[in-house]
């Protein structure tokens, strides 16, 4: 008989604990652990320490100090020993974090796959200093393993000259579990979630349950949530802008496009969009207004009103360093237009057009004049064929005395042609 090095939770669950003289102490229920580095200081990878076992019953728990346990192992069969029997009281393991209860069959993000995976088992080792969590097992194994059948399932893969596909996170890697079941902070599981492209965040909150949704994107700063929202279908837009403050989402709404968070407004009740549009800055409020002023079916209904607009008497000099201090959105630069004083439209050019030519050249000797362009009251499905026709990726939007109002880009052309979210 051999005391473990590696095992996991599931050999555990279950087993009869005795002590060293063979007095049965009861089925262990669960382990908890201590859920932060015991030194902060270190900066060595995270794996938290068993501090306590569960037994008992789950209407009378009893705890024992996991220190003095000892598990061993006979060919497949599993023993647990207490060397010294030293029970806790239920307001010194309130701070722990039960593993069963909390972590098994619980979502967490894998963020190599980019997805949610379920936490089937987890992995732990025995060291000289203590046991310690190391991952959470994620495959298939860990499944079969709970179900005590795991060794028939590899003798049936090894027949084919294969191997039971197993994966594990290792427990650094583990973000954002389901916050709606247990208490965990998240301020940590955010540093690594907000590395993750907007859509692939996305589909991820979208496959939370609505409580842990809703936890996990109120945490997020403004201007991430934004990006991210705009990645999301307009039902689950809409659920979690009515979840947040009015003043966080009056907030998120302004870091938005001005079309997407008129799309968005117009799916809310009158009282609530009317509320929003209110708490938001006096110039974001107006922008969403006029475009929510728009029927459906016309184009300015998903015109950007966010671009980049010079006049020709402007250098190429001068108007890099209105790009650079701007930062705009990368759709907002698909094209560059140049307008009159009054507004009128003259010209467009593209971002190459600039970077190109030298510092002191007139914006006027590179601009394209006669631009195509279409009318605010335009209808929608007169764009596909424009922006097909020229290869276009942006098209200006101007009104009946030819200002510009905005521009149309191809990304929000082709979410309409698909009936994402609109009937051409």
């Amino acid at each position: 008989m051999t005391a473990l090095t590696t095992f996991y939770l599931s050999q555990l669950l279950g087993l009869k604990a005795f002590t060293e003289k063979g007095e049965y102490l009861g089925v262990i229920r669960d382990l908890l652990i201590l859920n932060e580095p015991e030194n902060p200081f270190l900066k060595e990878p995270f794996r938290p320490r068993i501090m306590a076992v569960e037994s008992g019953s789950k209407a009378e728990p009893v705890f024992y100090d996991f220190r003095f346990f000892e598990v061993l192992r006979d060919k497949s069969d599993y023993r647990v020993i207490c060397r010294k029997l030293q029970r806790l009281d239920e307001d010194s393991v309130e701070s722990y974090l039960p593993l069963r209860e909390s972590i098994i069959d619980q979502q967490i993000v894998d963020l190599n796959g980019r997805k949610l995976v379920r936490v089937n088992d987890i992995r732990l080792v025995s060291l000289k200093g203590g046991t310690f969590v190391v991952a959470v097992d994620v495959g298939i194994e860990g499944k079969l393993r709970r179900l005590r059948v795991s060794k028939i399932a590899r003798t049936f893969y090894s027949l084919f000259g294969k191997q039971l596909p197993s994966k594990f996170i290792l427990w650094d890697d583990v973000d954002t579990l389901d916050a709606s079941n247990f208490n965990l902070r998240l301020d940590k599981p955010l540093t690594k979630l907000q590395t993750l492209h907007p859509s692939d965040l996305a589909d991820i909150i979208e496959e939370l349950g609505r409580n842990s949704r809703k936890t996990l994107f109120s945490n997020l700063d403004e201007e991430h949530a934004a990006d991210v929202l705009e990645e999301m279908e307009p039902k689950t837009q809409v659920d979690l802008i009515e979840s947040l403050p009015v003043e966080k989402a009056a907030d998120v709404l302004e870091k938005m496009p001005a079309d997407e968070a008129a799309d968005i407004l117009d799916l809310l009740n009158d009282d609530k969009a009317e509320m929003l549009l209110r708490e938001m800055d006096a110039e974001s409020s107006e922008e969403v207004r006029e475009l929510l002023e728009y029927s459906d079916r016309l184009v300015g209904s998903i015109m950007n009103t966010d671009f980049m607009s010079f006049h020709e008497n402007e250098t190429v000099a001068q108007a890099l360093q209105v790009i650079r201090e701007t930062k705009p959105e990368a759709q907002t630069l698909y094209s560059l237009f140049v307008v009159s004083y009054n507004g009128k439209l003259i010209a467009t050019m593209s971002l190459r057009d600039l970077i190109i030519s030298g510092p002191e050249v007139m914006l006027s000797d590179i601009m394209k004049k006669y631009p195509v362009s279409v009318k605010d009251t335009d209808k929608l499905s007169s764009l596909a064929e424009i922006v097909s026709k020229y290869n276009l990726l942006a098209l200006p939007v101007i009104n009946d005395k030819e200002m510009l109002e905005g521009m149309v880009v191809v990304d929000d052309i082709l979410f309409d042609l698909l009936n994402e979210k609109k009937t051409l």
